[in-house]
């Protein structure tokens, strides 16, 4: 049997596709037979990430704990997770699996690194922000760390939740301002830190890849260098 990688997503359903389209689009596969084997799931029923630590409401980790072990029951050999702010339990989820959960944050960070430039700015959710889970892993690595004005980051929730229900063009209009300005702060590149913020800047991404970090695009691409490791 192959080796095969689980996905924990459903955090939200829109962010797990595009992890799953970008594993088919970085595989050089010729045919079905060739492409990595994956377990996804995309149960949407997790509470809140950002509600969770910033509102005291309910916690994700046992229901992430769950279909960790889901995924594992089913031949999972290797975890990946399909959301930033997921990774606040990162720690709590590897401790209690019995396979790797691969970190996007490290993952990232190590690529900001990896890329030469030093002031890196980063687009999330508030609670990945509040947490410091890019901040620390960022400077850490020498590197200097910017995030959006308070009022900036109102309205980067607000393109991101305005694309969970759905309207892309009303959120790349609000998201587009926002990564323009951080440009204009001295960011050299943009950490896209939250699962729905590479679907929403996808062209801008696309036409620069070396102004963006795209965590998702990153912690797919490790996680096919596990697959690929003998």
């Amino acid at each position: 049997m192959k080796k095969i990688i689980g996905i924990l997503g459903g955090m939200g359903p829109a962010a797990t596709a595009d992890m799953f389209q970008k594993f088919i689009q970085l595989t050089p596969a010729s045919c079905d037979q060739e492409h990595i084997p994956l377990l996804i799931s995309s149960i949407p029923d997790i509470p809140d990430r950002s509600t969770a630590l910033l509102k005291g409401g309910p916690s994700p980790l046992p229901a992430m704990q769950d279909y960790v072990n889901r995924l594992i029951s089913a031949g999972a050999k290797c975890i990946v997770i399909a959301c930033n702010t997921a990774h606040y339990w990162h720690k709590d989820l590897q401790a209690s699996s019995s396979v790797p959960i691969l970190s996007m944050i490290e993952t990232t960070a190590d690529a900001a690194l990896q890329s030469g430039l030093k002031k890196i700015g980063i687009l999330a959710t508030n609670a990945t922000l509040t947490t410091g889970l890019y901040k620390q892993e960022i400077e850490k690595r020498g590197l200097t760390y910017i995030e959006p004005s308070p009022e900036d980051q109102a309205l980067v929730m607000e393109s991101i939740y305005t694309l969970k229900a759905g309207n892309f063009d009303k959120a790349h209009e609000i998201m587009s301002k926002q990564k323009d300005n951080l440009f204009a702060q001295g960011a050299e590149a943009i950490i896209l830190g939250c699962t729905e913020v590479p679907i929403i800047l996808s062209k801008e991404a696309t036409a620069t890849p070396e102004r963006y970090l795209d965590a998702t695009l990153l912690l797919v691409k490790r996680a096919i260098h596990w697959y690929n490791e003998k």
